[in-house]
């Protein structure tokens, strides 16, 4: 039988936004998996694709099987990905597992559910190249920043009242609306907050542009005098600025919640759901899909009205965005996070040092496995030989088959493991 389980070689993406040379966690992991690969000092490396994108397949490592990379191995061997996954998914792996290294923040966007997504294809195939929807999920690996869904209203209300420029780009109507709104009528609460929201992104360039330099002019001197910018998020605010200055998107940092998640804890993003990751680094696992719709902090293609349209206008508090770990009552070293859709589900495995024996359990699922810390030799019947696990090392895992990993690190291992729950 051909190896089920081997060594994959993944593709990076040199985005701009992406920390720099060995600051970033991406070239980190790539520079210890292969010490053959020269890291560019200067260059950015934003992500690591594991898994078999059409623009970023992964490249198997291991010449005893023909086909070159995962998505021609599994095209010709799809029962590989388990009988459920196979059927659910038409032969195809259902999700795109990476690692992200953020240094500038990414777009501010919003990923359309499976109807929009349809619809958006068979109108605009240039900018929405496929059908499917895109929900994801964050991991942190360092200290992780992000913008993620609507603040709670009296949030807003409060930044509409001390921050003069952005009540002018609303309107005093709109905002008027919004602080008349009442809890107990969630509806008329999303419905303000859609006009307010709308309003914003809509807002003549020319205006909205003289109207963040006003802003930021009168931050920027408060902060010079040592003042407490806070209640304008002044520290954000001028970082965005220096990052995309004169963009739109600037301004959401009244709207949306600023989420920080420490290693291990973790952020879902469901359709829908407006969201901009700022900095840091983290593990990330989505549905296969390239669909975005954007509005701000890029120089990309961007969509407002389709966006505005989409958009789940409920507000909620930040701690309310951390998506919880279950730890496995089989397997205390298991963290299980298990979002509510079925195309993928991530573990993070810790195995303590007193642990010299693990063994990766079958599932009935393909499963990509990630190390970050530690160092092991892993056996399994399905491989062709022993292979020296590192970190940065990526394997992929046929379902039904596991792998035994002698552990050769004092500090026990770290790994991810990218799989799909039917």
């Amino acid at each position: 039988l051909p190896p089920a389980v081997f060594p994959l070689s993944c593709a990076v993406q040199n985005y701009s936004w992406g920390k720099v040379g060995l600051e970033s966690e991406v070239a980190k992991l790539v520079a210890t998996s292969d010490p053959l690969v020269q890291i560019q000092p200067d260059q950015p490396y934003a992500e690591l694709w594991m898994g078999a994108h059409p623009r970023g397949d992964a490249v198997i490592r291991d010449n005893r099987i023909p086909q070159k990379t995962l998505g021609q191995w599994i095209a010709d061997n799809p029962a590989c990905l388990g009988a459920k996954v196979n059927d659910a998914f038409q032969g195809r792996l259902p999700f795109l597992f990476k690692v992200l290294s953020v240094n500038t923040a990414l777009s501010i966007q919003a990923h359309p559910n499976k109807e929009l997504a349809a619809k958006l294809h068979a109108q605009f195939p240039d900018h929405y190249p496929d059908d499917n929807h895109k929900p994801e999920m964050a991991i942190a690996l360092t200290p992780f920043e992000g913008l993620c869904g609507f603040r709670p209203v009296e949030e807003i209300v409060s930044f509409l009242q001390t921050v003069p420029e952005l009540r002018a780009l609303i309107g005093e109507v709109a905002a008027e609306q919004l602080e008349r709104s009442g809890s107990d009528d969630p509806r008329g609460v999303s419905a303000a907050l859609r006009v307010c929201f709308t309003r914003l992104m809509k807002s003549e360039k020319k205006f909205f542009v003289d109207q963040l330099n006003v802003l930021v002019k009168r931050i920027s001197q408060e902060a010079a005098e040592g003042k407490d910018t806070s209640g304008s998020n002044g520290d954000l605010l001028l970082r965005l600025h220096s990052q995309y200055p004169g963009d739109i998107g600037c301004f959401t940092i009244y709207f949306l919640n600023l989420v920080r998640l420490e290693p291990g804890e973790a952020m879902f993003l469901g359709a829908n759901e407006p969201h901009a990751y700022l900095q840091g680094d983290c593990v990330e696992c989505m549905a296969c899909s390239d669909n975005t719709v954007r509005a701000g902090l890029t120089p990309k293609f961007i969509d407002v009205l389709t966006l505005c349209e989409m958009l789940n206008y409920t507000p909620a508090p930040s701690s309310s965005k951390i998506f919880p770990a279950t730890q496995s009552q089989l397997d205390p070293s298991i963290y299980l996070y298990d979002p509510p859709v079925p195309d993928f589900a991530i573990m993070r495995i810790e195995i303590p040092a007193s642990i010299k024996l693990y063994l990766v359990s079958a599932m009935d699922s393909a499963s990509i496995l990630l190390v970050i810390q530690g160092m092991a030799v892993g056996t399994s019947t399905a491989a062709a030989s022993d292979m020296t696990l590192r970190r940065g090392s990526v394997l992929f895992i046929s379902a039904n088959e596991s792998i035994s990993l002698h552990l050769a690190s004092p500090d026990g291992m770290l790994l991810f493991r990218a799989c799909c729950l039917l």
